[in-house]
């Protein structure tokens, strides 16, 4: 139903007034209409371990469920020490990079994967958690060049950099 003109559409919101989202979404992370079957959604918020969040994003992206692997990571960067937020953020940023690919914006992705390499920048010759930052980095450095010259058109699924070398 499309709202009266000047009504707006009731907004979901929590005890405190604050927006929730509880429209299905795809496999993308791409809203769907109220009652429509849809992926299942991470709790948000989780505070995990490092470890934990890294297997988990792995495992998702190896689902082709990159929306969600960086839901994963935004968890970690919102609740990590200030010293490791732009290690988390990056990696949610490459989660991103690569959804939006899969969505067939390439211009997008690769925008996302440049700053996914600049926040990650910080952490470079270092393994922290047992990333290779220096593999994910040059990937997505890599895989942003290609999608700029790239000129073919649609989505297209990137395969995601192994994050350590003892997963994937």
């Amino acid at each position: 139903m499309t709202p009266a003109r000047g009504r707006s559409v009731p907004r979901d919101r929590d005890d405190e007034g604050r927006a929730l989202n509880a429209r299905p979404r795809d496999a993308l992370g791409r809203p769907l209409p109220y009652g429509a079957k849809g992926v299942a959604r991470l709790e948000e918020g989780a505070v995990r371990e490092p470890q934990e969040t890294i297997t988990m994003a792995a495992d998702l992206f190896g689902q082709k469920l990159p929306f969600h692997a960086h839901e994963v990571f935004e968890d970690a960067w919102k609740s990590a020490p200030r010293e490791w937020r732009d290690l988390w953020k990056g990696l949610a940023q490459l989660a991103v990079g690569i959804t939006h690919a899969a969505r067939g914006n390439r211009t997008g992705a690769a925008r996302l994967l440049i700053r996914a390499a600049e926040h990650l920048e910080m952490f470079a010759g270092t393994q922290p958690y047992t990333i290779d930052v220096d593999a994910v980095r040059a990937w997505a450095v890599r895989t942003a060049g290609e999608l700029n010259e790239s000129r073919d058109s649609g989505p297209r699924w990137l395969e995601p950099p192994a994050l350590t070398r003892n997963l994937r």
